[in-house]
């Protein structure tokens, strides 16, 4: 029977790649916006090996996406809207997705891929929220939201710290090609998610000199808003995307796998800036159509026809339903689903297509309470109740309420039900951090509280470190779980110059207590600061080189506490810096 069809499928190749799954490659990009390829109609930059997708494969006309980072994946990652999956914000543990959800690594390596995401995870740090803990077997990359260098970036592998060699983005790439080159004898599911255009704004040379002093023949909507060294570096970020899917396309060619290969191409909000972006109203934050309208393009040759376009509207939250769909897995979540399978769209059957609403969420910690914008296929009803044809008018500039009231009412309706459902979900954040998931918990600074007169390095937690800790009456805590009882060596990474060397320190959770000194000088500089392309870098922290302290272990109960840093003497005018704590389960 064996060689019966061995022999079949030696006849009939296509029987055998039919009998297949195919495998999956899903690149992510970081604030770039509709309007960042030249596809669409940009002559600022030139992306071809992301347009090369739509022309070998579909493109998407009316795709959306979240006015943020984290809630986008969040929507990727389970099909359902990211209010329903616990990811309230994108930092202090807000954007951690509930570890009851099952995502979409989790539906796909139950069908015997090989899973593996390589980039930015922004869904959570700790097990479970961990991407080792969320399907995916092999993790490289970084779990914040933010990073404060690119080039030989500090990153994680499956936990353990390591550093990444060349610009991040090639990095990241590079480990995606392994990853790919070591499972192509079976199939695998790839999440490339690259962290650029995403500001720190900082490119190699070769990118950045073709956007240097380049006219500019597109421009925002309005210009005077334009703020021309950012909006250069993005474009020539953009470019440098546009070179690693190129490399990404190319690995797939050469080892035979391109045409039973689904790539996918998305953003994960608006731009990040403001720059063309097709007449579009909002950035990056927004909820109306400049801040989640997003490019997406699929190719999956022999299957989705060359140059297929998709106007149907479609979202983030298709993808779980689309891609099961099409590579026949069966969906294993149990929770209702509020994405559509596009399969009919792709691959062009005929089947009669009813309208829907999608819908915007922002802002479930706001104090005016969560704004919603509903999209249906002609229309958008933005929060305060205006009403735009967005067939006619796609950059919502005339209100239409008052002429169409009953489109209006369904919309508020539809907006209502849709908030109501939500109740409990989008209050405040009680989830505390767990301890003890995995054989390595990493507690950086963005999780952490500080107090007294402890500061963080910038404004935005993600990618900051705490300093200023120069009273013993300070604190740096952090909201814990631990979830296994046990001994856990404990690791601080610290910073210290030499006349400040000698302070003592207790490190506490639930009754165990450690008590350490700061023996070792160590003060490398700043940096980051050489490599920006912009003169006023925004919201992330410069870094440094980390030392590692092995301050003792300490043996934990079981369940919720308070981890602490406090001071015990300071001789000199501070205790030191510090950006994370490991706990390694003994």
């Amino acid at each position: 029977m064996r060689t019966l069809l061995a022999l079949l499928l030696a006849c009939f190749p296509l029987l055998a790649t039919a009998a297949q799954h195919p495998n999956i490659v899903i690149i992510l990009a970081d604030d770039q916006g509709w309007g960042d390829l030249s596809v669409h109609g940009n002559k600022n930059l030139s992306t071809p090996s992301i347009d090369s997708l739509a022309r070998d494969g579909a493109i998407f006309d009316r795709f959306f996406v979240c006015p943020v980072c984290a809630p986008t994946r969040a929507e990727f990652l389970t099909g359902r809207y990211h209010p329903r999956t616990g990811v309230r914000g994108v930092s202090k543990g807000q954007e951690r997705l509930n570890i009851d959800e099952v995502t979409i690594a989790d539906t796909f390596k139950s069908a015997g891929y090989a899973t593996g995401a390589f980039g930015k995870w922004h869904n959570g740090s700790q097990h479970p929220y961990h991407p080792n803990a969320r399907g995916f077997d092999e993790y490289r990359g970084f779990t914040s939201g933010h990073w404060g260098h690119y080039f030989d970036p500090v990153l994680e592998h499956n936990g353990e710290i390591t550093r990444g060699v060349g610009y991040i983005t090639d990095a990241l790439t590079n480990h995606a090609i392994k990853f790919i080159e070591r499972n192509k004898e079976k199939p695998f599911f790839c999440y490339l998610p690259y962290n650029i255009p995403h500001s720190p704004m900082q490119v190699p040379e070769k990118f950045w000199k073709k956007h240097a002093s380049k006219d500019l023949a597109m421009r925002n909507r309005d210009p005077k808003l334009e703020d021309p060294p950012h909006l250069r570096a993005a474009l020539a970020m953009c470019e440098n995307i546009d070179w690693n899917v190129g490399r990404v396309l190319k690995k797939l060619e050469e080892l035979k796998l391109a045409k039973n290969t689904i790539v996918i191409y998305f953003s994960d909000n608006g731009p990040n800036g403001w720059r063309w972006n097709g007449d579009m109203k909002g950035k990056k934050g927004s909820i109306d159509e400049g801040g989640v309208r997003v490019p997406c393009l699929m190719r999956w040759p022999g299957r989705i026809v060359p140059g297929t376009r998709i106007e149907h509207i479609a979202g983030a939250i298709d993808f779980l339903p689309t891609l099961t769909d099409l590579a026949g897995v069966p969906m294993i979540s149990v929770k209702p689903i509020d994405g559509r399978s596009l399969k009919a769209l792709l691959l062009g059957e005929k089947v009669a297509w009813s309208d829907r609403y999608l819908m915007s969420f922002r802002g479930a910690r706001r104090k005016s309470g969560p704004q919603v914008s509903v999209r249906s296929q002609q229309h958008r009803l933005d929060p305060a109740g205006r009403l735009f044809d967005l067939s006619t008018d796609p950059g919502q500039r005339v209100d239409l309420a008052a002429e169409r009231p009953e489109i209006v009412k369904e919309m508020k309706a539809a907006s209502k039900k849709f908030v109501g459902e939500l109740k409990g979900m989008i209050g405040a954040d009680d989830r505390p951090f767990p301890i003890g998931g995995a054989a390595l918990t990493h507690l950086p600074a963005r999780d952490g509280q500080e107090q007294g007169a402890v500061k963080r390095s910038a404004k935005a937690p993600n990618c900051s470190y705490f300093t200023n800790w120069t009273n013993q009456d300070d604190r740096i805590t952090w909201d814990t779980d631990v979830l296994r009882a046990g001994d856990y060596e404990v690791v601080i990474y610290y910073t210290c110059p030499e006349e400040d060397v000698g302070s003592t320190f207790e490190v506490s959770c639930k009754g165990a207590t450690l008590k350490a000194k700061v023996r070792v000088a160590h003060d490398p500089p700043l940096y980051g600061a050489e490599s920006d392309r912009t003169p006023n870098r925004g919201n992330e922290s410069y870094v440094k080189d980390w030392r590692a302290m092995k301050v003792g272990t300490m043996k934990l109960a079981q369940g919720r506490g308070v981890f602490t840093l406090r001071a015990l003497e300071i001789p000199g005018k501070q205790v030191m810096d510090v950006r994370l704590v490991i706990l390694r389960r003994k």
